[in-house]
């Protein structure tokens, strides 16, 4: 797996400060994406255990709030292996830390049910996330108000709760925000 680039103190994807990793690859191709060199799987540089070391030491810090996968597209087969490693390790080390993920993919119908994107790492990668915004990037539905997506399309969903009831359960943010 390849990647373009790990945010050490990222605000925007996610609740509270995160650690961001923008894995390489993604077959959906949105247009309007704001990450188009993030298509090619062979983008940036090649994740290594260095790479995982320095994400796992950069959640050290008592105020980053967990981890957030986007890119290019986290759930693309080829990118779950190595996804599903770094997660463990996550969840082992930092139990109190969350997970966010951002994919093009929709929950319900393409990551719980039969497609290209289900493969022997998918359910085990569900598992161990809190919060997937999931769906495509819209460009005519885009709305910079919006807050953790960039089209109304795209959902916001508590995985564990989603997990538990069989049904799609929205996320609610833990901390209040004034208008």
């Amino acid at each position: 797996m390849h990647y373009g680039e790990i945010k050490k103190c990222d605000i925007a994807n996610g609740e509270g400060v995160r650690v961001s990793l923008f894995v390489s690859g993604c077959t959906h191709h949105c247009p309007g994406c704001f990450n188009q060199d993030t298509w090619d799987f062979a983008y940036g540089k090649e994740y290594t255990e260095e790479t995982e070391q320095e994400i796992l030491d950069a959640l050290s810090p008592g105020y980053i709030n967990g981890l957030t996968l986007l890119g290019g597209e986290p759930f693309e087969p080829q990118n779950q292996k190595v996804i599903v490693q770094l997660l463990r390790k996550v969840k082992e080390r930092y139990p109190e830390k969350n997970i966010w993920c951002y994919t093009g993919y929709l929950y319900d119908r393409e990551l719980l049910s039969e497609s290209r994107a289900r493969c022997e790492h998918t359910d085990e990668m569900l598992s161990m996330i809190d919060v997937l915004v999931d769906g495509r990037f819209v460009e005519a539905l885009k709305d910079i108000r919006l807050v953790f997506r960039g089209s109304s399309n795209q959902r916001i969903i508590d995985v564990k709760k989603s997990l538990e009831s069989g049904e799609i359960v929205p996320w609610e943010a833990k901390v209040k925000r004034g208008m």
